[in-house]
């Protein structure tokens, strides 16, 4: 059997590729990392049974190509990349979802061109864009409730050490497990997989001087028509539940949703739970 990937042309000239899963209306989806593959978000638990998923590989990821200019990495310009796949499907509104880093970028893109914008799902995203950072104390706070697990020690000095201004070499490793609501065998493999779904080259420039201008974009959103979720994990210190409450109250349709004993991947820990609050909140729109 021939695989098929479909593809288009961004802005810049630059061909990116993109995956569908499931039937349904389509939802766009777009990946974190920042700069990761859209392979870790999988079928989003089973979310493919309500919708097709069109998973886009920023460019330079997966199976886009690489851009001649690596400044065309950087978080605002990847905005356009997604008014072109808009295009390229030929929709005149759009679902959107964005998980973690993809965050910043869906919500740059709210606020360029609301009136695309049908519904917006936020999985515990990234802020940046609209000037609000994660700090290690709210990774130290969230990582209390893991007590007794055989890598707590490990995770806990390593966060120490950052907010003292070090670096360690094994922060990796050690702080890998936070990201999980359970650090069990498929948290594991799905963590072991980002070293080589990620461009480490992308990732650097993606947060580059100049990608945000929070006030500009928070009265812009504040101006936005559509439905919004922002949904967080109870046990993801990036963002915690308070970060998600501050993102949501910044869109006039905004509302938060906390998934229990969930982390910063919460298909993996409930698909169930996780399938049913976004389906109906999809549904809604």
């Amino acid at each position: 059997m021939i695989f098929f990937m479909p593809t288009f042309s961004a802005f810049d000239g630059t061909e990116l590729a993109y995956h569908e899963k499931g039937e349904g209306e389509p939802l766009i989806c777009l990946p974190g990392g920042p700069m990761r593959a859209s392979a870790y978000l999988g079928d989003l638990g089973g979310l493919t049974a309500y919708r097709k998923l069109i998973l886009l590989d920023l460019r330079g990821t997966g199976g886009s190509a690489l851009p001649k200019d690596p400044a065309s990495y950087r978080c605002d310009r990847i905005v356009d990349d997604v008014e072109a796949l808009r295009e390229h499907l030929g929709l005149d509104r759009i679902d959107l979802l964005a998980h973690s880093a993809g965050g910043n970028v869906a919500t740059l893109y709210a606020a360029r061109h609301p009136k695309r914008v049908r519904a917006l799902a936020l999985i515990t995203a990234a802020s940046q864009a609209v000037g609000l950072t994660v700090t290690v104390k709210d990774h130290l706070d969230a990582v209390a409730v893991h007590q007794g697990e055989p890598w707590y020690p490990a995770a806990v000095a390593a966060l120490k050490e950052i907010e003292a201004g070090g670096s360690p070499a094994n922060a990796s490793e050690a702080l890998a497990p936070l990201a999980y609501g359970r650090w069990d065998e498929a948290a594991r493999a799905h963590q072991a997989a980002s070293a080589s779904e990620k461009n480490a080259e992308a990732a650097a420039a993606f947060y580059g001087d100049g990608a945000f201008d929070p006030p500009a974009t928070r009265a812009a959103l504040a101006e936005l028509a559509a439905p919004v979720l922002v949904l967080a994990g109870e046990y993801d210190g990036g963002p915690n539940p308070a970060h998600a409450e501050e993102l949501a109250g910044l869109f006039p349709g905004g509302v938060r949703q906390v998934q229990p004993r969930a982390g910063h991947f919460p298909w993996l820990d409930d698909p169930e739970w996780f399938v049913r609050r976004v389906a109906g909140f999809l549904a809604q729109d």
